[in-house]
């Protein structure tokens, strides 16, 4: 199967939110945003809900990349569809036997799904899912809080999945979050991601599109 190109989505947990509009104006030339979700029990942060992705909504037509880190998240999928989410990803951790009905709960709202798993999960739990998957999102760093080191044996979790859904024939996308930069980004595309998500490295950046350039570059995207 052809690989896909390596897409840009920076993450807004790392934005300045007084500032949201000209934010994302920022980051104008990535190519989707990534919305996390917390709700502060199935980790241990709180962020924001459905108001800020519709608020975002109307100011760019990239398409909206919304996690979901919350217990029950089959609770407010239709809330982040209205708002305007493209993509919503949901935890095996948070749904376990659940995840393939929440998955087609999911795509029956007319959105991307995707299924996400911490560090320690293995990949293999993701494989009765798998056909109703859009994307599937690695996490590199425990999920909670931007500006987290890079978990290195996570990139081996990289290839197992990209030979899981190589194997499948299936046209999905594979995700990783958590600790990205310009040193990460070539090894999670040699490893197999075909999305990088960057919070801390982007948006303390004076120049975000130099930033975002440069990933692609040192990912082989430029």
């Amino acid at each position: 199967m052809a690989r896909k190109k390596v897409l840009i989505a920076p993450s807004i947990l790392s934005a300045d939110f007084s500032r949201m509009r000209e934010e994302i104006e920022r980051i104008k030339n990535a190519d989707m945003i990534h919305c996390d979700v917390m709700d502060g029990m199935f980790v241990p942060n709180l962020s924001f809900g459905p108001k800020m992705v519709a608020d975002i909504r109307p100011h760019t037509r990239l398409p909206l990349d919304v996690h979901l880190m919350i217990e029950k998240p089959q609770r407010y999928i239709e809330a982040f569809a209205e708002a305007g989410a493209d993509f919503i990803t949901v935890h095996y951790e948070a749904c376990g036997e659940e995840l393939s009905n929440v998955l087609d709960a999911i795509r029956r709202l007319g959105k991307k799904s995707g299924a996400v798993i911490n560090p320690k999960t293995p990949v293999s739990v993701l494989q009765k899912s798998l056909s109703r998957c859009d994307i599937i999102l690695l996490m590199s760093v425990n999920p909670g809080f931007g500006g987290q080191s890079f978990i290195d044996p996570v990139l081996d979790k990289l290839r197992e999945a990209r030979k899981m859904i190589d194997d499948s024939g299936l046209d999905i996308l594979l995700e990783i979050d958590g600790g990205i930069n310009a040193k990460y980004a070539p090894l999670a595309v040699e490893a197999g991601a075909d999305v990088l998500v960057a919070g801390n490295y982007l948006f303390t950046s004076d120049d975000i599109d130099a930033a975002m350039e440069s990933m692609r570059k040192h990912a082989g995207a430029a």
